[in-house]
């Protein structure tokens, strides 16, 4: 009963100081929604690293040209970006329109609230760029080296350290272990790459 007291206490406190300090509700609900895109962007750079990657061990497995990693890496990442955009440019239309219903509803349209909510276009060019990012490190590994064992290593090393880099980023915004988050997204993408370099290895083995 005691625990209850406090935690209503704490609970009634906690508001009276919001509804005395406005500004700073605001300030944490603007910063939440900066921290929540730029943990978007940073998943969207992860899947354009990793699918771009895979893409080109894959293609490499069977192929130990540069130039056929290369082509097969930008057409990744030019058709990755284009369907990112596109995907998120719908899921934004498909949202605003329910809150824009429900302000309608509520006769709040044309007001602050109408002009708060996030922009479809705006929300399909940050995904594009993020996935662009991401899927540009393994072309800009394998675009410049000759030897094929040294290319395909040179994309394995590339995307880890970039891996790496994303899992950091992504445990801090979202406050979480720095180590195991990392360690897991590395590992998905070697996961990711080994299968699809192993599978088109088997197809080139077969004949197929």
């Amino acid at each position: 009963m005691a625990a209850m007291m406090n935690n209503e206490r704490s609970s009634s406190n906690k508001l009276q100081v919001d509804a005395e300090n406005p500004a700073a509700v605001g300030d944490e609900l603007d910063l939440a929604a900066r921290a929540n895109w730029l943990r978007a962007a940073v998943l969207g750079a992860n899947d354009g690293l990793v699918s771009t990657a895979s893409l080109m061990l894959g293609v490499g497995a069977v192929k130990a040209e540069a130039r056929a990693m290369v082509i097969s890496g930008f057409a990744g990442l030019l058709a990755g970006a284009c369907s990112m955009a596109i995907g998120e440019f719908v899921s934004v239309c498909s949202q605003r329109d329910v809150e824009l219903a429900q302000l309608e509803r509520d006769g709040k349209r044309g007001g602050e609230e109408e002009k708060a909510l996030p922009s479809p276009a705006q929300a399909a060019a940050a995904s594009a760029m993020a996935f662009s990012v991401g899927a540009v490190v393994p072309l800009l590994a394998a675009g410049f080296i000759v030897n094929y064992r040294l290319r395909i290593a040179v994309v394995v090393a590339a995307a880890s350290v970039a891996l790496a880099a994303f899992g950091c980023v992504g445990a801090v915004l979202g406050r979480a272990a720095v180590a195991r988050s990392s360690a897991r997204v590395v590992l998905g993408g070697w996961a990711a790459m080994g299968i699809t370099f192993g599978l088109m290895r088997l197809f080139k083995a077969s004949g197929i």
